[in-house]
Formats: C-alpha cells, structure tokens, sequence
C-alpha cells in the first residue's frame, strides 16, 4: 500500500509495509555526455507528469526520451510504414477511445462466423488471440510447482524455500492491516460523532483538546494518516481497503495451492495442443488494465486532445491475452510469441515475468524463431529490485550466459528525476541481462472503459522502448531486427553518474555497471542513428 510505510496504533500493531529532416541534413548527432545540465529541483506540473517519459532531458530536464522533440524535429513531416506490434499481456480494451483506430485486424478472418477462414489454426482471431480463455486468477509459478507434488522437479526445493518465507509474510501483512482498518474506522467513527460531520480537516483535528482517552487515540491516529499524506480518514480507509482486497486476492489464488485457475482446458504441460482459448482478446474484468495502460504506452492517438500519448504513430496493436493475474504459464507465452511472429508483428512486447520457469526451453526457442524471423522482442526486467545477472527472471534470452537472440532486448525503469535517483526502486537490472533503462515509474496512460492512470513498474518502461522499436521500424523499414535493436542500444544517452541500486540508499553504483548499455533510451538519438544506418 502506497503512503503507510510503517504505522504503530497500540503496542501490538505495525505495518510493514528516446535522421533527416523532412528534407536537407541531419538535424543533430546524438548528445555525448549531461553530466553539466543544469537540472530544476521543482516538481513537476501536471502536464509534465502525464507524459514526462517524452520530454528531452537536456530542453526538459526531465529523463524522457526525447519523443516529442522527435517529432518536432526529424518525422513530422515523414510518412513511414505500417508496423503491427504484438502486446502479450492481460488483454486490451480494443474499443478504448485513444485506441480504436490503432488496433490490428487479421483482413483475412471474417468476424463471428465460427471457421477459421484464414486457416492458421485460430477460428476468428479478428484482433488477436485470447490463450486464457475465460480465465482471470492464477497461482504464482513456485506454487504451482508445489502443488505438482513432484519433488524431483528441478526448482522443488527452492519453490518450497520460497513459499514457506512469503505465505506467512502474506498472511501477518493480511492480519495486521485488518487491525489497522478496525482502528481507522473506530477513530472515523468517533470524530464522525464529535464534529457531528463526516468530513473534517487536518486543522480541525490538531485543534481538538480533550481529556477524552477514546476521542485523544482517535485524534492521534487521524493525525498519523494526515501527516503521511492521506487527504481524509476516508482516503485513508479506501486504500487500506485495497491493500486489503490485494491481500486477499494473494492468499486466496495466486498463493493458494489448492487453486486451479487454469479453466480453458488445456494441459500446460503438452505442448503437443496449440489451438485453445478464444479470440475475444479484451479483458475479463474492468480491474484487468494492464494490457490496456500497455497499449496505451505504445500506441494511445497522439494529440487528440485526449488522455495520453503513445510514443509511436502507424502502429497496430495486436492483442494476445495471455498473462493472468498471477503467473503466465509458458506453454501460453512460447504460442502467443508463435502466434505473433507468424501473423505479422514486427516488434513484441512482454510485460510479464517470473522467477521460476519449468518450460522456460519453449519460451527461448520461441524467442530465438522471432529473431530468425526478424523479430524485436522486448522484455520487462521485472519488479523485484534484483540483480537478474545473480537471480533468474523469465523469460531470458540466454543459457548458462550465451545469448540465442539478437533481437531481444530486456527494459528497466527510470523515475521521473535526474541525479542519484534516476532508477525507479523497484526495478531489477544487471550488467549482463538488463540491456536499458527507459522511463518506467509513474506513468500515464490508457486503462479500460476510456479511462486513464497513472501506473509505474518495468511493464511501463518496456513498451515505451517498443514504442521506440516501432518508429525505427515504421520509418527505415529497410532495418533489421537486430539492427534495431543495436540503435536503441548503441544511441541511448550515457549515465556517468553514480546512481542508488534497488532502492537500496546503500547501494549506490556507477549506472554503467548495472546495465549492459550503460545508457537510457533517446527515441530522437535513434531516429538519427537510423538515418544514417539506412542511408
């Protein structure tokens, strides 16, 4: 739960809480160094943070990209290609206003009619491919292994390891916020009857003197939520409530052993059956955003007027359903890779990933059939704070460090600040398997129904880079795959500070030895790059 770091209401209660112009020479060459930018220590406003991932670090003093400058400067009056990108994810909400015009429909399969015209296997996979059929919840990979009952499995050991230190952390997190809630509520409630109105301000709380016991405990406890941020005790209560359902939904699936999740009828475990699930490729429920906030990154309309802009134009979002609320399963990830390959997408996005892996084989070979097949696959380096060089996250692109895949290229997150603090605290890098770092924390986009969000995670950085692999794609189409790849690497802007690791303020390092580039993604620097490649 954001806010409540650590919170003590009685004695036995705590919270643990990135070219030619339209014609003549190249507008510029790639930036070299920023170490003397001047950068601005005041917040940002709120234009700036509904899309600061597109703002140029030496004009903005922002960490973005450099999208907008991009399009000022080098494309706006360029006509370039259609390029389709695959989103695996949860589903997309294909009719979402900023969307609808940017999504990818397979000419060859007549809508509804139950054949599959086209005959790729798929009956009427119009938009896409939805693997989880009608599936929503899941359990965690380690569990499932756990569940299995098969102790000879490889990774037994450490999924008991692991389940046995997170289940009861999950469950005292679960009993203490319900405690914390009760005491919120209770406090509520009496200052309720004492102002004899159900909202009140910080003020008028600091100003009540009583030698009350109950009435003074539930000062002090509106006092503790106001004083870390929370606007009203009815803020406060919702997001304990959240917390609360997120709880509930961890230990009821995703660490449930017992679960079963896996609805569509298809064994995980055969990859012998290809052609299950359905084509309706929008999200099961309104609360399943993510794919839609993904999108969005990527592809929401630019200046429409509307909520958000994606980072690349002449885009066609193809949709792949195929990642749960707990674990993807990699039967499903290897065939929706396939599936994208073999039905046109130039560039994939995966915003999904997880620490364990039985059949991560199939997810490689699927991996290295898209770069054979000219195919940019990016990756998520995941939420976990961890050095992905010492500790697996799946899918990679390597095995025991040798890589399969020219044209995989893994994503972590930066936060909206120049400086020490330029990496989002979440995310995981790793100087061998974390290629780049690409805005990621605190990012606006799309969600279902027409809405918008602000969400952050290395799920967001990962499409902005797709966005990027998309503009190379779409206007130097003679360009490889793995060609592209390297201009993203290669024409990134390098971080030669020292910059604070895992969100760990004891672990700082120079950002080169935490990521192999040891540079941030310029969509601008790569579109002059690419020019030149081209050329």
């Amino acid at each position: 739960m954001k806010r409540i770091q650590q919170l003590t209401l009685t004695a036995a209660t705590t919270v643990l809480c990135f070219g030619c112009g339209s014609t003549g020479p190249l507008i510029s060459t790639p930036i070299e160094n920023i170490d003397a930018i001047p950068l601005k220590v005041s917040d940002l406003t709120e234009t700036e943070k509904h899309n600061w991932g597109h703002l140029d670090l030496v004009n903005d003093t922002v960490p973005g990209m450099s999208v907008d400058k991009a399009y000022k400067a080098l494309i706006k009056h360029k006509r370039g290609k259609k390029v389709i990108v695959a989103v695996i994810d949860s589903g997309i909400d294909i009719d979402h206003e900023d969307l609808d015009g940017n999504i990818w429909t397979n000419k060859d399969e007549k809508p509804n009619n139950g054949i599959d015209d086209d005959n790729n296997g798929y009956v009427d996979d119009v938009h896409g491919w939805n693997f989880l059929g009608d599936g929503y919840n899941e359990q965690l990979e380690y569990v499932r292994i756990l569940a299995s009952g098969n102790t000879s499995h490889p990774d037994y050991n450490r999924a008991k390891a692991e389940y046995d230190a997170e289940y009861p952390k999950w469950v005292e997190r679960k009993t203490q916020y319900e405690s914390i809630y009760q005491q919120v509520k209770a406090a509520d409630e009496t200052l309720n009857r004492f102002f004899g109105k159900k909202e009140y301000t910080k003020e008028e709380v600091n100003a009540i003197k009583t030698d009350d016991e109950a009435l003074s405990q539930a000062q002090q406890v509106a006092q503790y939520m106001f004083n870390n941020g929370l606007d009203s005790m009815q803020g406060a209560l919702k997001e304990l409530k959240s917390a609360l359902t997120s709880f509930n939904e961890r230990l009821d699936f995703l660490l449930n052993k017992d679960f079963n999740g896996r609805v569509n009828g298809d064994n995980p475990d055969d990859f012998s059956t290809k052609f299950y699930g359905n084509g309706n490729v929008k999200p099961v429920t309104k609360d399943e955003s993510h794919g839609t906030h993904v999108a969005g990154i990527i592809a929401a309309k630019r200046n429409n007027k509307l909520g958000a802009n994606g980072v690349a134009n002449n885009v066609e979002i193809m949709s792949i359903r195929t990642v749960p609320n707990g674990d993807e399963y990699d039967k499903d990830v290897a065939l929706a890779i396939r599936y994208a390959v073999d039905n046109g997408a130039k560039v994939i996005n995966g915003s999904f990933g997880k620490s364990f892996s039985t059949h991560s084989d199939w997810v490689r070979d699927a991996i290295a059939y898209a770069s054979e097949k000219d195919v940019v696959f990016v990756h998520a380096a995941g939420n976990d704070s961890k050095n992905v060089d010492v500790k697996p996250n799946f899918p990679d692109d390597n095995v025991n460090g040798k890589e399969i895949s020219n044209t995989y290229i893994r994503v972590g997150a930066l936060a909206p600040k120049y400086g020490s603090g330029i990496l989002a605290g979440f995310s995981n890098y790793g100087k061998n398997n974390v290629d780049v770092f690409a805005p990621g924390a605190e990012v606006y986009s799309t969600t279902p129904e027409n809405e918008y969000d602000t969400k952050g995670g290395t799920s967001m950085a990962a499409p902005a880079v797709a966005g990027v692999a998309a503009l190379l794609r779409s206007y130097y189409p003679s360009l490889t795959a793995a060609q592209v790849k390297q201009i993203i690497m290669t024409s990134g802007i390098p971080i030669t500070t020292k910059v604070v690791v895992g969100g760990d303020t004891s672990n700082i390092q120079p950002f080169s030895n935490i990521v192999k580039s040891g540079k941030i993604v310029n969509a601008y620097n790569a579109l002059v790059m690419a020019s030149k490649i081209a050329k």
